[in-house]
């Protein structure tokens, strides 16, 4: 709001009040300088980002003289024809897959019910929950794994420490992100959908089917995205549950004291590559259900105004 000063009279009142004079605008040339100044940071920005990946993505075609590959020597593809010619590198990789999909597919169902408990249901113990669903995001990762140690090793006539324990592990701290990514899509969900979708003879179901879970899809994928993310890359919580088995980051720590191979930067690559390809193509997919919708609701459009038309 502009800033007003009023002058006395001789009477001892006040003129009306004047205006203060605007701020000048700063110049053309001042403006293409913060323009490309936002531009070189943010440049500088992603540049930090991806530059850890592209030293990875360029080492994994190099042919190291000896046995770390820290140092170009020659380029060379026999790491990508050979990526699984570590002994151990296989099973590790194989290992910490299918550990990912199956703690992304149980968090994300548990979370996603959560989350729709917790936002569309009032109960004894709400606020309670909520606090409980945050706190394993907050706690530091070594609380978590020596916690969930000390908890296996308390019941080692049950379970003892491998596969199942690291599952159980990894399951308990995806939970979490996955609550709050889709309690995040489900705020602001409009409930008349849904009554709409009742009055016209649809159960609970295929309510849920049809119509919630369509419109919270998004919000679930990019919290599945998130736990497969998480769960093949921890160290922490897997070095203090994994008992004798051997996941990716944990077989990169071992080999790091021997020398990292150069399979270990392909399959790192191909990982990057893949979940950049995933982006790219769900990218596409959403710009091409946005263009699909659009022209059903502009045909929708003409034919209520050709209807229009005739009615007249």
């Amino acid at each position: 709001m502009a800033e007003t000063a009023t002058t006395p009279t001789d009477s001892g009142g006040y003129d009306a009040p004047v205006s203060a004079a605007p701020a000048k605008p700063p110049s053309a040339f001042w403006r293409k300088v913060r323009w490309q100044a936002l531009n070189v940071f943010a440049g500088a920005v992603l540049l930090y980002l991806f530059l850890p990946i592209t030293v990875i993505i360029i080492f994994s075609f190099n042919d190291p003289a000896g046995r770390f590959n820290l140092t170009w020597n020659q380029f060379s593809l026999d790491a990508w024809k050979h990526p699984f010619g570590v002994p151990g590198l296989q099973h590790a990789v194989e290992l910490s897959i299918g550990i990912a999909l199956g703690a992304t597919l149980i968090a994300t169902v548990l979370g996603t019910l959560m989350a729709l408990a917790l936002v569309r249901y009032s109960f004894r113990g709400r606020s309670t929950t909520n606090f409980l669903v945050f706190t394993p995001m907050a706690t530091p990762e070594i609380v978590m794994g020596s916690s969930l140690l000390t908890l296996f090793i308390a019941q080692a006539s049950l379970i003892s420490l491998g596969v199942w324990t690291i599952l159980i592990a990894h399951i308990m701290f995806c939970i979490s992100y996955v609550v709050v990514t889709v309690k995040a899509r489900l705020t602001g969900f409009d409930l008349r959908l849904e009554e709409a979708a009742m009055d016209l003879y649809a159960n609970s179901w295929r309510t849920f089917r049809r119509v919630t879970l369509p419109l919270i899809m998004p919000g679930v994928a990019a919290a599945a995205a998130l736990s497969f993310a998480l769960s093949i890359d921890d160290f922490v919580v897997t070095q203090f549950n994994s008992g004798n088995e051997v996941t990716f980051p944990l077989f990169i720590y071992g080999a790091s004291r021997n020398g990292v191979p150069v399979q270990v930067n392909v399959i790192g690559s191909a990982i990057f590559g893949i979940a950049v390809g995933g982006m790219f193509l769900n990218l596409a997919y959403q710009n091409r259900k946005a263009r699909r919708e659009a022209a059903v609701e502009r045909r929708m459009v003409a034919q209520a105004q050709t209807a229009e038309a005739h009615l007249v």
